[in-house]
Order: structure tokens, then sequence, then C-alpha cells
């Protein structure tokens, strides 16, 4: 299973659904930086030393991030959707057909409804 860092703004039911599938997720909170507007560039930078994929729904800029340096432990970037266990079973569908999230963005969309 995945070694995950869920950003500040990523809903809390999607990272205990995670959990539940066996991924280990450490929060934004848990880190001890909640509330502290720490940048972008130092989340990843911090969620890369642990050698943990950064989960996010800050897409634009961690797409960003990536396309200006792809040397993390890897990126996943979802739309908000309120559906937090499908979303949850969708980053885990994402992850588990992958042989290393290093380097990689993984794009985690919202079905069409």
């Amino acid at each position: 299973m995945a070694r995950l860092y869920a950003n500040e703004n990523f809903p809390l039911p999607v990272v205990e659904e995670l959990r539940r599938l066996g991924h280990e997720v450490l929060t934004t909170y848990e880190a001890g930086d909640a509330g502290k507007s720490v940048p972008d560039e130092q989340v990843l930078a911090s969620a890369t030393a642990e050698g943990r994929a950064l989960v996010t729904i800050n897409r634009k800029h961690f797409i960003h991030l990536h396309n200006a340096n792809p040397d993390h432990a890897g990126i996943i970037v979802c739309s908000f959707d309120p559906d937090f266990t499908g979303q949850a079973n969708r980053i885990h569908a994402a992850i588990d057909s992958r042989a290393q999230l290093s380097g990689e963005l993984v794009r985690i969309n919202r079905p069409q409804r």
C-alpha cells in the first residue's frame, strides 16, 4: 500500500477511507502544519522527504509544481467529489495500477453524472 500525505484542504472522510483500504496517510494537521499557510513548494518538499505521495484537491498549483520539477514522491490531484468513498476507491485503484508513484502526476476526476 502507498504512503500518502494529505494536503490541508483534502477531505478527512477520504483520508479515513484510504486508511481503511490499507494506505498509510499523514495529514497536514497530524504533521503539525495545519493553519500555518505553508507554501505549496514546502508542502511537496516535506511529503517527498517523508517518501509520501501528496494527495490534494489543489490541482492547479501542484500540476504546475510537477511540471516545474517532477523529482518528487508522487502527486495525486483530485477534483472535489462529495462521494468520499467513491473518491477514495478511485485513488486506491489508480495507485494499485502503478508500479510506483515517484515522479508521477496522477489525476483523479469526479465521474460525469
